[in-house]
């Protein structure tokens, strides 16, 4: 291969009844015309008592009619209240809010974890306080170079959501927590990932991304499978080198023997010298998500030690 790195490989209520109806008022009866023609000389004084017990009888209309109406009305009224306080039968209450103020419930989003499964406290306790995208590579064994890729994003209220779960490779021999330079083991750790590149034209990251057309790695791989497209893109993991570089510097603040070059790269059918690799969509949907703001990081290594 000609790239520089070593170990890179390669609801409306209706409660208006209806209204009050008042009483109604006497019909009246006529007199007997017997009794008419017997004392026509009382007439008018027959007609006097008459209008003075119709205005008598119509005045106990009148009174019993108002306190009927006045009792309807209160009635009227106190039915509303009842019914406005009271729901409708089959219609639910309607359940009381917080107070006026009162800071809404953090609601948990769907499938959120209150800590990234399979870390256990040791590994935890060396992600950043400020990281909030965490790249999980967990290998199957220790000596594996088979394992799953996994992006986990903490959500506003602190739980943690997962992605996708990616089938992956890793090294050859699997994984150590000494790595040196060609032991063909992925170093086991947390590692920031600050820098990605390739040999293909950014597909849209906002990590700072270095088009160069020396990410090209030749031959074959362990397995025989070509080589040709492992570096298309490449996201630089922060093991022994500088930070804000391009994947492709030397730079080894550890000291070259200690190794370097370690990536995620494009999967090419077979373990690695010491890379994670994953599929190339899966790569560019990695570049899309990862944003600089949220402090990625990877954590690497095999299921057990990173259950520690």
């Amino acid at each position: 291969m000609t790239a520089t790195p070593s170990d890179a490989y390669a609801d409306p209520r209706h409660d208006h009844g209806p209204a009050p109806q008042a009483p109604g008022g006497p019909d009246g009866a006529s007199g007997n015309r017997g009794d008419q023609s017997r004392n026509r000389h009382r007439r008018p004084r027959r007609r006097a008592w008459r209008a003075g017990a119709v205005v008598a009888v119509g005045m106990v209309v009148l009174a019993a009619a108002g306190a009927g109406y006045l009792a309807a009305t209160r009635h009227s009224a106190t039915t509303a209240k009842d019914r406005a306080a009271a729901p409708h039968a089959g219609v639910p209450a309607r359940a009381e809010g917080p107070p006026p103020g009162a800071a809404a419930p953090a609601v948990s989003p769907p499938g959120s974890l209150p800590a990234i499964a399979g870390l256990g406290p040791r590994t935890r306790a060396e992600i950043p306080a400020a990281s909030r995208q965490v790249l999980v590579a967990s290998g199957a064994a220790k000596d594996s170079s088979d394992a799953v890729v996994t992006l986990w994003t903490e959500a506003a209220n602190g739980r943690w959501l997962p992605g996708a779960p990616w089938p992956a490779h890793n090294a050859l021999h699997g994984w150590t927590a000494t790595h040196h330079s060609n032991d063909l083991h992925s170093p086991i750790g947390v590692f920031t990932l600050s820098d990605a590149g390739g040999f293909e034209p950014d597909p849209g990251t906002k990590l700072p991304y270095h088009h160069d057309s020396r990410f090209r790695a030749g031959g074959v791989g362990f397995d025989g499978e070509a080589l040709d497209e492992a570096f298309d893109y490449v996201i630089a993991i922060d093991y022994n080198r500088v930070p804000g570089n391009s994947p492709l510097d030397g730079s080894q603040p550890l000291g070259a023997s200690r190794g370097g070059g370690i990536w995620v790269h494009v999967d090419h059918g077979g373990p690695t010298h010491g890379c994670v690799s994953i599929s190339a969509a899966h790569m560019v949907d990695l570049l899309h998500t990862l944003l600089p703001a949220d402090h990625p990081v990877i954590v690497m290594g095999d299921r057990d030690s990173l259950s520690g």
